[in-house]
């Protein structure tokens, strides 16, 4: 017998902090792996198109969903080890992604307080390879299981395996459409030091005359600095950065800062360059605007946003209209961050 029943033609309205409201043809919150075990089994539901769901903050829903929904609801978090070098700290996937960083520092462990009042779920964070201020969760990562819906066995996959990019990793390629994590195990430093390489975090620090940042004061300053720049999703429907910071190489970066002086760009450690997608759609004249109910954040131009009733499609819409700008004024094709469904 299945043991959660099916909630069918349900919204997701509730479920994607854009706030778009499409449907889905069937819904079914997961616990835990007994359940994804039980859909694999069915005869009726083992085919149906799935699209797995944390807390919606990387995703637009551009039309309704013809399949089923696993939204995952798991909860736990626990030190399951240490070393002479790090806590090893284990949280599931169902957690939300901001209350297990806050629970760390409450622990007195340092490693995640650069990733405060990032929107989402932990099990959705190493998909994502979540970063902001210097950190990528490829940077604390140890380990996470996952349930393979090929083999019905569940994976372990260390930081090799997960294969770590620039919000990239093997689930958004082999294990796409295939594996959903479980949990994820963070490995936190026991000597800790602070990353405060960016500027905006120095100097909330320096204003605050903290020469000497805990943990949580570094957080404190980052969930300030995110709260001034970003909208809260409860109250503006987005999806944070909509945009990744695309990568050029050297010579192309050097040749628009001769047509543009005052390009923003920041050298990698092989040489290329990362250009601010935000400088960029904001020199095409876009922040602030709209297309419809769909618009730019007036205060972050990399901050799409849901004025009030947008589809999918609007802010797709809205989209596309800034990469064909942006394309054609730096020869830059920016790749939205979110999933398109």
């Amino acid at each position: 017998m299945f043991p959660i029943p099916l909630q069918r033609d349900f919204s997701l309205r509730q479920l994607n902090t854009f706030g778009i409201d499409a449907r889905a043809q069937a819904y079914l919150p997961v616990a835990g792996v007994d359940t994804l075990r039980a859909v694999r089994d069915s005869k009726e539901l083992a085919g149906w198109p799935r699209l797995v769901l944390g807390g919606g903050s990387n995703l637009l829903l551009t039309r309704d969903f013809p399949g089923l929904v696993l939204h995952m609801r798991s909860s736990g978090i626990e030190i399951v080890d240490e070393d002479e070098d790090y806590f090893y700290v284990r949280a599931a996937a169902g957690e939300n992604w901001h209350r297990f960083v806050q629970w760390t520092l409450q622990q007195g462990l340092g490693g995640l307080e650069n990733l405060s009042l990032i929107p989402g779920s932990v099990g959705a964070a190493p998909i994502q390879n979540i970063g902001a201020y210097g950190i990528e969760i490829k940077d604390r990562f140890h380990q996470l299981t996952a349930f393979d819906f090929v083999s019905g066995e569940v994976l372990t996959l260390d930081k090799a395996a997960s294969r770590f990019g620039y919000r990239d990793s093997v689930f958004k390629h082999e294990l796409r459409d295939r594996a959903v994590v479980l949990d994820v195990t963070f490995a936190l430093p026991k000597s800790w030091r602070p990353n405060v390489n960016y500027a905006d975090v120095a100097q909330a620090l320096n204003d605050a005359g903290i020469t000497a940042p805990t943990p949580q004061q570094i957080a404190d300053a980052v969930i300030a600095i995110r709260s001034r720049k970003l909208p809260d999703p409860a109250q503006i429907g987005n999806a944070g950065s909509f945009f990744k910071n695309p990568i050029v190489s050297a010579q192309q970066r050097d040749a628009l800062t001769q047509q543009h002086p005052t390009l923003v760009s920041y050298r990698q450690d092989d040489g290329s360059y990362k250009l601010a997608a935000g400088w960029l759609i904001d020199q095409c004249g876009w922040k602030g605007k709209s297309l419809g109910a769909a618009g730019v954040y007036p205060k972050q131009a990399l901050v799409l946003v849901n004025l009030g009733g947008a589809s999918g499609a609007d802010v797709a819409g809205l989209a596309h209209a800034i990469q064909s700008d942006v394309q054609a004024r730096f020869g830059v094709l920016l790749e939205p961050e979110p999933v398109f469904i």
